[in-house]
């Protein structure tokens, strides 16, 4: 399995209703990509103050490297970044092997 993880500044035109669609395409890619078994949202509220900005971790699980790779080019990838891409101040993103 593969982990990507994206650490997020979101604009600060970004409300709460843009946060919720946002979410929202995030958390169905479980259904829509094959491969994409699961997919957690959350807001930092880490007491240390060390986030240097970043507000928001979206953790993404893929089954193995050909569902990430597929997951890459797949349309519904394509209309997540529609949806998510003009809200992004910063972004990081590291992927792993579990």
């Amino acid at each position: 399995m593969i982990r990507h993880i994206l650490l997020v500044t979101f604009k600060p035109t970004t409300n709460e209703a843009d946060l919720g669609e946002i979410r929202e395409e995030f958390e169905s890619m479980t259904e829509r990509v094959e491969g994409v078994v699961a997919v957690e949202w959350g807001e930092n509220d880490s007491p240390e103050g060390k986030n240097k900005g970043y507000t928001h971790v979206i953790f993404m699980t893929f089954a193995d490297e050909d569902a990430r790779q597929r997951y890459l080019v797949d349309p519904e990838h394509d209309a997540l970044k529609v949806v998510f891409g003009p809200h992004i101040e910063d972004l990081i993103v590291v992927d792993y092997t579990l």
